[in-house]
């Protein structure tokens, strides 16, 4: 068990939160649990110093949504189940019918550890070494790259076996280009701190829209699962995009049984899961998109090794997966090669 949470921070890049207090409000609550973390499904015991006054009623809420009613001076036993992540416990105090709060915040954990993967090499092919990777993606046979750096950031076609560049345009100077996507025959592709997007076509590579950020306060990584775009923003948080509006519509916050992911970076879409990994780590989540839990980490350690210029290379990023026929191919910034992997349980 040690092991597994050494593992898990080196790969994933992990901060560790429990319960704390929320902004000020006019009662105390007090939250207790079992266990050293609050997992989906378990139970924690919750109760309001209300300092000797006499109250009406309590109600409880968590992430907005009403649990139940309690006593004064009693503690409460209610069940924790979704959204996880970091969320707000809240009580309403009624007193001669005036309403009053108290807060704390929580993590709600995923209720499983991850299971740890590892990886098998099965190909190599040429990549350019010149490309700082921050978006990796097939679609319909065809391997579209989006880069970085200001003056040097573009998107690409690229021909995956040899590493030709087929078609690119340049971003213009003031933007760094960050990750991609591609559904429904449009491209769209995310910059870093500049709070904006851009959807093109994608066989002629003509810009059709402009779109900005919402909530999120940069642009990382950007995948799709045929009706939703899920975006990153190197926080805890994975937005939900409306694929119309591309308003960020909600998030989830990839969590493990004791610990909440923070800069979440390069997505893809895999088989029902979000793939992700983590800035500056040589790991990959597998992460469930409806519930944010993480089910899985990649140990890619060493691949960086395997290149023929490592000295050059910068740090894991880039995960695409061929629907055709089923492979895995993983690359990093300006790195000499992308690999073809197998994904095997550790």
């Amino acid at each position: 068990m040690r092991y597994l949470r050494i593992l898990v921070f080196l790969l994933i890049g992990v901060f560790m939160a429990s319960c704390g207090d929320g902004e000020k409000s006019t009662y105390n609550l007090k939250i207790s649990s079992e266990q050293n973390k609050i997992r989906t499904g378990g139970t924690v015991k919750v109760k309001v110093d209300t300092e000797g006054k006499q109250v009406d009623s309590i109600r409880y809420f968590y992430a907005d949504q009403y649990l139940k009613t309690g006593l004064e001076n009693k503690e409460t036993e209610i069940e924790l189940t979704f959204p996880l992540g970091r969320h707000e416990v809240m009580a309403e105090v009624y007193t001669d019918g005036k309403k009053e709060i108290g807060k704390k915040e929580i993590v709600l954990h995923a209720d499983k550890k991850p299971v740890v993967y590892t990886y098998r090499v099965t190909n190599a092919y040429p990549h350019n070494i010149q490309a700082f990777t921050q978006g990796l993606e097939f679609y319909k046979d065809t391997l579209y790259e989006s880069t970085g750096h200001y003056g040097l950031s573009s998107l690409r076609k690229v021909d995956y076996k040899s590493g030709e560049i087929l078609k690119e345009i340049k971003l213009e100077r003031e933007y760094f280009g960050e990750g991609l996507t591609v559904m429904n025959d449009k491209i769209y592709q995310l910059t870093w701190r500049e709070g904006v997007g851009f959807v093109y076509d994608v066989h002629s590579f003509e810009k059709l829209q402009t779109f900005e950020y919402d909530e999120s306060p940069e642009g990382w990584g950007l995948c799709n699962d045929g009706e939703v775009i899920y975006k990153s923003d190197g926080t805890n948080k994975i937005w939900l995009l409306d694929p119309e509006t591309l308003e960020e519509i909600s998030y989830i916050e990839p969590v493990t049984n004791n610990s909440l992911a923070n800069q979440v970076n390069e997505l893809e879409f895999i088989n029902g899961k979000i793939y992700a990994n983590t800035w500056q780590k040589e790991g990959v989540l597998i992460i469930d998109p409806k519930t944010g839990a993480v089910e899985g980490v990649i140990d890619f350690r060493g691949l960086k090794d395997k290149l023929d210029q490592p000295e050059k290379a910068e740090v894991f990023n880039g995960i695409a997966y061929h629907k055709e026929t089923d492979k895995i191919y993983v690359t990093g910034k300006n790195w000499d090669k992308m690999f073809e992997v197998e994904i095997i349980e550790k």
